[in-house]
């Protein structure tokens, strides 16, 4: 009987355990294109593999995009340290080196076909300042207190760890380190991205400021995307 009672107890006991350690998500039937895991209301997407890479490099996305303004109003200078979050095919990391020539571009990718690629393409671009970084599903694992910008463009509502995430970026900011997060607005349904990969201004402004993040610039000059400025609080 004691033995019975103490399993039980040691039973609730891990229970009760994974419960708290879990208690940041919460779960569900998955939707079409998602995972069945919400943060904070939303339900987090499918991340896209590395098979869509022709996607991302498509000769129409600077017309749908305008991806050049976007980096021209990146918040660098030419010491800039940028990690690029999801870099998948560099598409963002290797236009972005040219502005920070005495800085770095962390290109962070957790998938290995990605990672591959992004290193054959460093070398054969002959671009020196960016480092290609194995990520995780939880951190960028970059060194603390060393980034001014993160970027994470079309990513972030694909993060299988938002929280844990977000609060690793935090710390590889610099004390005056931003994040800036482009992402299809989920207030217009005629922006032709699926739902669970679009995402609104104010869900995010939720979500970021659960993280200790204060957004500081939100601007509108993209025709399907946000563009927003954030800082540690």
């Amino acid at each position: 009987m004691i033995y019975r009672t103490l399993f039980i107890l040691l039973l609730i006991s891990t229970n009760v355990t994974a419960q708290k350690r879990d208690s940041i998500y919460t779960y569900a039937n998955p939707s079409p294109d998602g995972t069945g895991k919400f943060y904070m209301g939303r339900e987090i997407a499918h991340v896209m593999s590395f098979e869509g890479a022709d996607w991302l490099e498509r000769d129409t996305r600077n017309k749908e995009e305008n991806t050049t303004l976007s980096i021209a109003k990146l918040p660098v200078g030419p010491n800039s340290v940028v990690a690029d979050i999801g870099a998948g095919t560099g598409y963002y990391t290797f236009r972005m080196a040219p502005k920070v020539p005495h800085g770095r571009v962390y290109a962070v990718e957790i998938q290995s076909d990605a990672l591959a690629y992004l290193n054959k393409r460093s070398k054969e671009l002959n671009i020196n300042n960016i480092t290609v970084v194995k990520g995780s599903e939880r951190s960028p694992n970059l060194p603390d207190n060393t980034v001014d910008l993160a970027i994470m463009v079309d990513v972030y509502h694909e993060l299988a760890y938002p929280h844990e995430m977000l609060q690793a970026i935090r710390r590889s900011l610099k004390p005056e380190g931003k994040l800036l997060l482009l992402e299809y607005r989920g207030e217009d349904p005629d922006v032709p991205i699926k739902e669970l990969h679009k995402t609104t201004v104010k869900q995010l402004i939720k979500e970021l400021k659960a993280n200790g993040f204060k957004l500081i610039q939100k601007n509108d000059f993209l025709t399907i995307q946000h563009f927003l400025v954030y800082q540690k609080n």
